[in-house]
């Protein structure tokens, strides 16, 4: 009888130590993820702090919710007063990888205020979102397209009526060609369009959102992105 206790204790220890060991092994290995932000001054966060821009609030929330050992490293391919020709050229010019797990697209106000061909920012635009895709490891899940902010509720555009019927031209264009080809798609043009009213959602140059802005982005983006990070 004795000895029949002493093997279910040491078979009980066995399989203990064996769970333990489990349980710090799934601890202990750490997930990578990587995030790619493609897009202008929207994306870069012209006149903003570095970590008051949207992918930098949206890494932060995301890191919050994935485990401590989890890594979330962002990369940005942006800046002020780019085109959709200016971020076609900055991708091939820095090559980056295509293993991305989150890829954000946010372009086309400069293709509206430089007075481009629209018809060159609906190929444009096509043209990124395949690229943006395989920079996403092929998988078009991977990709959250977000609608152009309105600057005519800004100071510098002062209410203008011009400006925001052609911003709406061009986000119904995004909207129509992400739902056709289903594509995750984030409207926070609305957000923007309080800034007249709400003058705590510009930046202080009179022209790109605020750090509250940019958070209220976030809060629409991150249902999205945490989705595609955790499914």
């Amino acid at each position: 009888m004795k000895f029949f206790k002493s093997i279910v204790c040491v078979f009980g220890a066995i399989v203990l130590l064996q769970s333990c060991s489990t349980d710090s092994a799934l601890v202990a290995t750490p997930k990578n993820y990587n995030y790619l932000a493609l897009g202008d001054s929207y994306t870069i966060g012209q006149s903003v702090c570095e970590t008051c821009r949207f992918p930098e609030q949206l890494k932060d929330s995301i890191k919050k919710r994935l485990n401590t050992n989890d890594n979330f490293s962002t990369t940005i391919i942006a800046q002020t007063g780019w085109t959709t020709s200016n971020l076609k050229s900055a991708i091939v010019s820095q090559n980056p990888s295509n293993d991305f797990d989150l890829v954000t697209l946010l372009i086309g106000v400069n293709n509206q205020y430089q007075n481009m061909p629209f018809d060159l920012f609906q190929q444009e635009f096509s043209e990124l979102v395949v690229k943006a895709i395989e920079l996403g490891k092929s998988k078009k899940e991977n990709l959250i397209v977000v609608s152009i902010p309105d600057y005519a509720y800004t100071p510098f555009g002062n209410g203008s009526t011009n400006i925001s019927s052609q911003i709406a031209i061009y986000n119904t264009f995004i909207e129509n060609y992400c739902t056709a080809n289903t594509i995750t798609y984030v409207n926070i043009t609305d957000i923007t369009q309080l800034g007249l009213t709400q003058p705590d959602l510009v930046a202080a140059d009179g022209l790109h959102p605020s750090r509250l802005a940019y958070s209220k982005f976030v809060e629409r983006i991150l249902p999205k992105a945490l989705s595609i990070i955790e499914p």
